[in-house]
């Protein structure tokens, strides 16, 4: 079916002028509104005025000026029905077979600041959606067009063959249906806040992949994507070796992924089961993978892997000799050299992020039966400045560093959490040891100093949440640590000090808490 008409009615104008040109070209009578006609009379199309075919002008201001039985009627007519064929003749509609429509910016409108309610109200298509969803209903015989993306395939195809496949008549409806569904629901959430109802969270993911099972063998699973997402993610990222990514290595490697982009530095971190195992900043990636790897080798057997800089070959050198065995690296890039020979490890998977950048406007979701909690990712950088020392002695500059660089890793880990963790002669920062994931804060001292050994003597450590007690203080003292952070904010607060003070303890409190649950 020739494809000999077309309707283009657009707010963003970005690369129409030369699809329409195209189809012009193609001998597509081109029928066009207001704003959008004069573009393409200027850029020397040949345009029919919409008010010219309808015989009607645009009235009241724009607010109706598509919303004519000569433009639906000629986008819905059923091209192989002899009553509606008829109808179009007796009536002068001639059928549309492509539009071409996307909506005014409603979203980008209420989200400028100290725009009215009038001015709102004014950026709600009507006509917009109604011929979307005409077209879009009528895709056996019309093809809609919301997305200028589309212009070159849409272009291509019409060349090629005179007309567009219906695969790509039904893909087009259903991108149409979706946009307006998502504008009608920016709309509703619109009123909602003007009339002070409770907002309505709505949440549209597309599935990516099934996956071969859940957390464990005997649970099924899936996963989908936010289609909306721009962002340096784990879903984001490119696999470029090794078998599909099950359930947990997403779970973990977001955990990774995350954590190494709180870092300006080079820097490795290491997880196992949702929480660090490792984590190092130096100088060059190479001496970060080394020292991060070696907080506890044990652990980081089966591990996933996320560095902020690109993999050389010295990294996949000391895999080697060390026979390291891991189930996910991910990086920004790899050397080729290191890209050639991690591809020979054939269980291993590789992830390509390109550039890292954190995501300060981040939202975390949490399900509970029934419902869904929302929050704002934590993404938080604890600032110098914050740091108050309450004990007499006061730490040093280099032990501030260290406070900071532990800050950074324990809201990663999972509550109660405690970080031990040193600076280097050569400035590297290093963790000696994790307590995570305890009910008591004192288990998670006593864990973190037994998973850290000898390490421990010299560190700081920073804690999740305040000291309801010293006992935790005391122990992590026992093992060699005189330099703490905490919160603050106990009711116990001055007992804590006090005992600090009398143990020669350096103490800052940070006004912030970093529970993970």
């Amino acid at each position: 079916m020739q494809l000999k008409r077309a309707l283009i009615s657009v707010s963003d104008k970005q690369g129409v002028a030369e699809f329409v040109k195209g189809l012009s070209e193609l001998g597509v009578e081109i029928l066009s509104t207001g704003g959008t006609a004069k573009v393409l009379k200027e850029a020397g199309v040949s345009v029919l005025d919409v008010a010219d075919y309808t015989g009607f002008p645009e009235m009241m201001g724009g607010r109706v000026k598509t919303l004519h039985p000569k433009v639906h009627g000629g986008i819905l007519a059923l091209r192989e029905d002899k009553k509606h064929k008829e109808e179009a003749e007796k009536h002068e509609i001639h059928f549309i077979d492509l539009v071409v429509v996307n909506l005014y910016p409603f979203e980008a409108v209420i989200a400028k600041e100290g725009v009215n309610e009038e001015e709102a109200i004014e950026n709600i298509d009507i006509g917009g959606p109604s011929m979307i969803r005409s077209a879009a209903k009528n895709f056996k015989y019309v093809t809609v067009v919301v997305d200028n993306n589309d212009f070159e395939r849409v272009l291509s195809e019409i060349r090629d063959k005179g007309e567009t496949s219906l695969n790509l008549r039904k893909e087009l409806a259903r991108k149409a249906f979706s946009l307006t569904y998502r504008y009608d629901e920016a709309i509703e959430q619109y009123f909602r806040k003007i009339l002070n109802q409770p907002e309505l969270l709505n949440l549209h993911y597309e599935k990516i992949c099934s996956l071969r099972y859940g957390e464990n063998p005997h649970q099924k699973a899936a996963f989908f994507k936010n289609p909306e997402n721009y962002d340096s993610n784990i879903t984001n990222s490119e696999v470029l070796h090794g078998k599909q990514l099950s359930f947990n290595n997403l779970v973990d490697g977001d955990s990774a992924l995350e954590l190494v982009k709180e870092f300006d530095e080079a820097a490795a971190v290491f997880v196992k089961h949702n929480n660090p195992c490792g984590v190092a900043t130096a100088k060059t990636i190479k001496e970060a993978f080394w020292l991060a790897h070696g907080v506890d080798e044990l652990s980081a057997f089966g591990c996933i892997i996320a560095l902020n800089r690109e993999v050389t070959e010295e990294i996949v050198d000391y895999m080697k000799i060390k026979k390291m065995f891991v189930e996910v690296i991910i990086a920004p890039s790899y050397s080729s050299g290191a890209l050639k020979r991690l591809k020979t490890r054939e269980n291993l998977r590789i992830l390509r992020t390109g550039e890292l950048k954190l995501d300060l406007l981040k939202t975390d979701i949490k399900k509970v039966a029934g419902g869904l909690l929302i929050q704002t990712k934590d993404t938080y950088i604890l600032k110098r400045e914050e740091l108050v020392a309450v004990t007499v002695l006061k730490p040093s500059e280099d032990e501030i560093d260290a406070l900071l660089f532990a800050n950074k890793v324990v809201k990663h880990v999972m509550s109660n959490a405690v970080i031990m963790a040193k600076k280097l002669d050569d400035g590297a920062m290093v963790i000696t040891g994790v307590g995570a994931g305890q009910m008591s804060r004192i288990d998670s001292v006593r864990i973190a100093c037994l998973k850290g050994g000898d390490n421990i003597a010299g560190s700081v450590m920073a804690s999740d949440a305040f000291f309801p007690f010293s006992d935790a203080m005391e122990e992590a003292y026992k093992a060699g640590v005189k330099v703490f952070s905490q919160t603050g904010g106990s009711v116990n607060d001055k007992e804590v000090i006090k005992r600090a003070d009398e143990l020669k303890i350096r103490m800052v409190f940070t006004g912030r808490r970093y529970f993970r649950h």
